[in-house]
């Protein structure tokens, strides 16, 4: 094979001209992603775990309600929220995390197009949000010379009809680049895409205990292969350990969040501007901008009725993605059980562990009562919610806890059959480019990627095949 055809299969056939016999190159296409899967429950209600209890049912309702609610900035009751802005991303957390079904990840059709110019904004849509593209954050690699790396939100409430007089600016996200991968223009500004929160809560259960033994096992294959994945936090003994408590950190792209609840709660504030109870300071304290909403805006509801609604909506949106079912895999064929025996012969399952189990007694709702939907559960995740080296090529610059500039934790596959948009900052759809995406210098990938361009055609398909079946 040459430089120009990587991946694709030749074959040699005589052909006759004249009275010699020339050889015909014909090249054989290449492996291809088969693309976004299709299942019955795309569109259609959350799916809940299965085994809930009635209470842990109607807390999971509770939350999806919430998740829902479209935020304004004034006026608010109990359906509208806590107040929108100053500063945000989107109006709701299921604009954001909307496919295959409410607690997914970025839909096909971004939302953020429409919730730019919602009740009158007068925001321009920036260079990297497209009408076609993913759901997009940006952050900040430095600020005013000094490290930077947090979310700086994309529009403001200026000139909605319920923002009254505030009056504050975008920030500015120039010069522009590739607004379809979000490659190039302004070195200063990296992407995520938000993640899906199916199987959130089975995630949260996985004993650190687990986690470590997983990053021992087969240690002298890892070697070999380059990997020397980590929990992301601060040093402290022998691993590196969260700052808050010493045990491991897990969710978001660098694992920076300890919990659900963290997640929640960062979320609330830096994608839609509200303040809660884990956040209670607003981000931006411009006056007349606040839409008369006292600080936190989101608290617990001691008055409220009935007995759910005490809950603040962080909580809420907590039990929710804690309850959420896993994504549900497409019935095994030849085909994909053939893609996952290559997957782990090429060394991609050193990383993307198949598999772990959560703790025997994890509660839920009453700490008395563990719940059966979260104990004991075997989590198909395809992570081992470490963060690795993923090289120059991905590199965003970008350091939280014990991640670097260039490490991210192992994104679980389950689920990836049916994403839209692919790697931390949603460059590509294509599944191959992502996989080619994993290899550059300094890549903890770049040898399971080179296995897997070593595979015969047939095979390197199977692996595509398997990986949409999740």
């Amino acid at each position: 094979m040459n430089e120009q055809e990587p991946r694709a299969a030749r074959i040699v056939v005589g052909v006759a001209v004249g009275t010699l016999c020339l050889p015909a190159v014909q090249t054989l296409a290449q492996p291809t992603d088969p693309g976004v899967r299709k299942a019955a429950t795309d569109g259609g209600p959350p799916v809940p775990l299965p085994g809930l209890t009635a209470d842990e049912t109607t807390f999971f309702q509770d939350g999806l309600a919430r998740f829902a609610t479209v935020e304004v900035v004034s006026g608010a009751n109990a359906n509208q929220g806590n107040g929108l802005g100053p500063r945000f991303n989107s109006n709701a957390c299921s604009s954001c995390h909307a496919y295959p079904y409410i607690g997914g990840s970025s839909p096909p059709s971004n939302p953020q197009i429409a919730v730019a110019s919602a009740q009158g904004a007068t925001n321009a849509i920036p260079w990297f949000v497209t009408a076609d593209g993913p759901v997009r954050e940006a952050r900040f690699v430095e600020s005013n010379g000094v490290p930077d790396g947090s979310v700086h939100a994309l529009f403001v409430i200026t000139g909605r009809t319920d923002a009254g007089s505030c009056n504050i600016s975008q920030p500015n996200f120039l010069p522009a680049g590739n607004p379809v991968t979000a490659q190039g223009g302004n070195p200063n500004i990296v992407y995520r895409i938000p993640p899906t929160l199916q199987g959130a809560g089975l995630v949260e259960s996985i004993p650190d205990s687990a986690i470590l033994a997983n990053m021992n096992a087969n240690a002298a294959a890892k070697r070999r292969a380059g990997i020397v994945g980590h929990p992301n936090a601060v040093q402290g003994g022998n691993v590196n350990l969260s700052a808050n408590d010493g045990t491991i950190t897990r969710f978001g792209w660098k694992a920076q969040n300890k919990s659900l609840l963290m997640f929640a709660g960062e979320a609330y504030n830096v994608e839609m501007g509200i303040s809660n109870q884990l956040f209670p300071q607003e981000r931006d304290e411009t006056p007349n901008c606040q839409g008369g909403q006292p600080t936190p805006n989101d608290t617990n509801n001691f008055t409220a009725s009935p007995a759910t609604a005490v809950l603040s909506d962080i909580e809420a949106f907590a039990d929710f993605t804690r309850m959420l079912a896993p994504p549900a895999p497409a019935p095994a064929t030849a085909q994909t059980q053939l893609g996952a025996a290559q997957f782990k012969s090429a060394g991609c399952s050193l990383c993307h562990t198949p598999s772990m189990t959560t703790g025997t007694l994890i509660a839920s709702g009453s700490a008395t009562s563990p719940s059966a939907a979260l104990s004991n559960q075997q989590a198909n995740l395809f992570s081992d919610l470490l963060v690795h080296h993923m090289g120059s090529g991905l590199a965003d610059g970008i350091v939280q806890g014990s991640a670097g500039p260039d490490e991210f934790r192992t994104a679980p596959l389950w689920g990836l059959g049916e994403r839209v948009y692919l790697m931390h900052d949603g460059r590509t759809s294509d599944l191959v480019q992502a996989i080619e995406d994993h290899a550059s210098p300094g890549s903890e990938a770049s040898q399971s990627v080179g296995a897997f361009n070593a595979l015969p055609q047939q095979d390197q398909q199977a692996i595509l095949d398997f990986l949409r079946s999740l």
